[in-house]
């Protein structure tokens, strides 16, 4: 059984303050919490209902297990119908992000991206393509959001997430950014090489004039197409999608 203070401290991980301020989120689901415990992510502690059995978590003895009753799973769950287990995730701090890291891959680069249903639909496609670097403006929604680590279904616990200025580490890195405007360049008479940075620009208003400059001046490879009809999620599936089949990539900034 939880204590007051106890619940009060899980349920206030539902907000990004207090998430920051514990240093903490937590992730639902017997899949996703599978995912998080064979991952570098520190479990801090697993809660469970007497209906679900530990014993196919093969949990190490550090971790701390606790069955608490259905009620107190409802009080600190943010889902309509609350699983029957939950875990207690130390958030990671990651090593700043380096040129030598991005380089020989395809990293993606989230400018603004609101909406946390897209940001868990883009870390999963991310996932399954290989990508394990993302690199996110400082403004774009929270990865720990509730709702991206219901969406993201345990692929963010293999990939590192960064959260930086943007414009400063795009005129760093040294290597080509491709993002999708609409007087851009074809995909299909561009050159994307092996290596890159593909920007992804926020639901509504696409990628941010500052950051589209960089984009032209650093590799002047811009996507083309009417692509602010398409939801941002799906610009993301097709993205990769055309990577994986050594197709030319294209960046979508699309509306939702």
């Amino acid at each position: 059984m939880l204590s007051k203070s106890q619940i009060s401290l899980l349920k206030s991980l539902q907000h990004k303050k207090d998430r920051i301020r514990y240093g903490l989120f937590l992730v639902e689901g017997y899949k996703s919490v599978i995912e998080f415990i064979n991952s570098p992510y520190q479990i801090e502690a697993i809660y469970h209902t007497a209906s679900f059995n530990p014993k196919v978590l093969k949990l190490s003895q550090k971790i701390n297990l606790s069955e608490i009753s259905v009620t107190d799973i409802e009080k600190i769950s943010s889902l309509k119908t609350p699983q029957q287990i939950t875990a207690l995730v130390k958030i990671p701090v990651w090593p700043a992000i380096s040129n030598i890291k991005l380089k020989g891959k395809f990293s993606l680069v989230l400018d603004g991206i609101q909406d946390p249903g897209n940001m868990g639909t883009i870390i999963r496609t991310a996932d399954w393509f290989g990508i394990t670097d993302i690199i996110c403006a400082e403004d774009t929604v929270d990865v720990y959001n509730p709702k991206v680590i219901q969406a993201s279904m345990g692929s963010l616990s293999r990939i590192n997430v960064h959260y930086v200025d943007l414009a400063g580490v795009l005129n760093q890195t040294g290597l080509p950014v491709f993002g999708a405007l609409l007087n851009g360049e074809s995909i299909y008479t561009t050159n994307f090489g092996n290596e890159g940075l593909i920007i992804m620009g926020n639901e509504g208003n696409g990628i941010r004039p500052e950051i589209e400059k960089i984009d032209q001046q650093s590799s002047n490879h811009t996507a083309h197409g009417k692509s602010r009809i398409i939801k941002c999620c799906y610009s993301g599936c097709y993205i990769l999608f055309r990577n994986k089949q050594k197709f030319p990539i294209i960046m979508l900034a699309a509306n939702k």
